[in-house]
């Protein structure tokens, strides 16, 4: 399937669920070059504007998979297509997904097929401090540079069992809960130490020698950039709040599979959890009290969350049925809508760019057969930056290419 990037696209006659705001059957969702500048009822439509009818199915912004793996952890070619995680050093704060991200993967048609329209990749969990994550569209670019959201949305780091087997095993610190918990601070510690001297160097216009993985993690300190905690038991999401509190940085907790525990602290200290992946078997020892219960409990208690599939762990193009399996086990419908989509988006700040069907917002949308949490319902287009890039009948886009001459 071919496809050119139309200047206008209208997405007519559907069931539109803005998500930040109310229903509109019949309603329009006018794009234009490649941002959404209109929606509503009976608007008028550019002469040129390319068409989709959506009389009788459901509009929806493009879902936000806010934990994932794609292109770093490729699927189906073993060794090669693993670049997920750099365990050389403890502190890997300087190493970027970016640079590792094949776009060409699988899992990125898969996304398309299942509304997945942006997602956040991000290294692995086997060090302390795994490295900066990408916050990309999942098609549409000749190299992923131009599929860039925002290149360094947060650093990666990792508490509980995955780092202690990791370096255990080695027989080097961190062995222990104790070991990464000491890990993390002398890194932050350090890095607070750099800025100071840096900030004294530029004050007084001295030289001064750069430190890729110091200065990534004084922008963290700084407030530029989230901590992405993968984190399981309560005891460890207690440490991941501990530290957060010491150093003063923006923490997300990510997975918070015993999140359920101690959801009032979360909610009261307003951390927000990205949670799963949930169609998962209990495969060791911090995962023996997963239930899809648990996300639920969160919300209620007033915690904001998102739904991640940790892809390729589940499919990216499952992001939609845990959505569904969550709401079977408690969850509001309209929460679990907005943990795939707004909620993604705020938690990480991307929400100046996606996450809703708003004037002003990228041009990612997706037509649903009808409900989307209905596991009958299925994608019949998809749409990112007003171009549409798969849809049931004619497959995924081929990437855009460009000749010289």
């Amino acid at each position: 399937m071919t496809h050119t990037s139309p200047t206008s696209l209208a997405i007519t006659g559907g069931y539109v669920v803005p998500i930040d705001g109310a229903p509109i059957d019949g309603g329009t969702v006018l794009i234009e070059e490649g941002r959404i500048t209109a929606v509503g009822t009976d608007l008028a439509l550019p002469a040129d504007a390319e068409v989709i009818d959506a009389t009788g199915q459901w509009v929806l912004p493009g879902f936000v998979d806010a934990h994932a793996h794609l292109g770093v952890h490729e699927e189906g070619i073993g060794p090669a297509g693993g670049d997920v995680n750099e365990m050389t050093g403890t502190n890997m704060a300087a190493v970027r997904a970016i640079d590792a991200i094949n776009i060409d993967e699988e899992g990125f048609r898969d996304a398309l097929k299942g509304g997945v329209t942006s997602a956040v990749i991000k290294p692995g969990s086997g060090n302390p401090i795994g490295g900066q994550t990408a916050a990309i569209k999942t098609w549409g670019g000749r190299t992923v540079d131009e599929q860039i959201i925002k290149d360094t949305v947060s650093i990666k780091s990792a508490l509980g069992e995955n780092p202690k087997r990791v370096y255990g095993e080695r027989k080097q610190t961190p062995s222990t809960r104790l070991g990464i918990a000491k890990v993390i601070r002398e890194a932050f510690v350090a890095a607070a130490n750099y800025a100071a001297k840096r900030d004294h160097a530029e004050e007084e216009g001295k030289p001064f020698e750069r430190d890729l993985t110091k200065e990534t993690l004084a922008r963290v300190l700084a407030g530029e950039l989230y901590w992405d905690q993968h984190t399981h038991r309560h005891d460890d999401i207690a440490t991941a709040i501990r530290l957060a509190e010491e150093f003063g940085y923006k923490l997300v907790v990510n997975h918070g599979t015993e999140g359920h525990k101690i959801a009032d602290v979360l909610a009261e200290k307003n951390i927000p959890v990205i949670y799963g992946p949930m169609i998962t078997s209990r495969s060791k020892v911090e995962l023996k009290d997963r239930a899809m219960e648990s996300l639920a409990a969160m919300a209620k208690a007033g915690v904001k969350v998102a739904i991640t599939t940790d892809a390729p762990v589940v499919p990216i193009d499952f992001l939609v049925h845990q959505a569904s399996f969550a709401v079977k086990a408690g969850l509001d419908r309209e929460t679990a809508l907005r943990a795939l989509t707004i909620n993604p988006a705020e938690i990480l700040g991307l929400d100046d760019r996606v996450g809703a069907l708003r004037p002003g917002l990228d041009g990612d949308v997706v037509v649903w057969s009808g409900d989307p949490l209905d596991v009958y319902s299925h994608v019949e287009h998809t749409v990112i930056g007003g171009v549409p890039v798969y849809s049931r009948s004619g497959g995924v886009v081929e990437r855009p290419t460009r000749f010289a001459g």
